[in-house]
């Protein structure tokens, strides 16, 4: 069974930074694709950053471009957000995304963290 814990988040200031951690047990292969999506409240999951496999190609929604980078270990199976520069309306929880095949999307969900982040 696919499990997906993420660890990291916390309250903290405006222009403050936040690591995200998270960690995949329970698949027989490597992920194809990793990611960070986050849900505010009152509104939709959306894709925050995402890596693919090979060739490591990310993909950063346009509000977190410059200020967080996603990276990822494949021999640990974990996958990193750094937060830099936060802003209050990167509040909210954020959940990790784990899946195959191609897309920014996978089948597999963590638990979420939550993450304020005060003005």
């Amino acid at each position: 069974q696919v499990q997906l814990v993420e660890s990291g988040g916390g309250l903290v200031q405006a222009g403050g930074t936040l690591s995200l951690s998270c960690i995949a047990s329970g698949s027989t292969f490597i992920f194809d694709f990793m990611g960070w999506y986050r849900q505010a409240p009152g509104k939709e999951r959306e894709l925050v950053a995402g890596i693919r496999r090979f060739g490591g190609t990310t993909n950063y929604a346009e509000p977190v471009q410059g200020r967080f980078t996603i990276s990822r270990d494949n021999a640990k199976k974990t996958v990193y957000l750094q937060m830099n520069s936060l802003k209050p309306e990167d509040t909210g929880v954020y959940y990790c995304n784990a899946g195959y095949g191609g897309g920014w999307r996978g089948n597999y969900w963590g638990q979420g963290t939550q993450v304020t982040v005060s003005s």
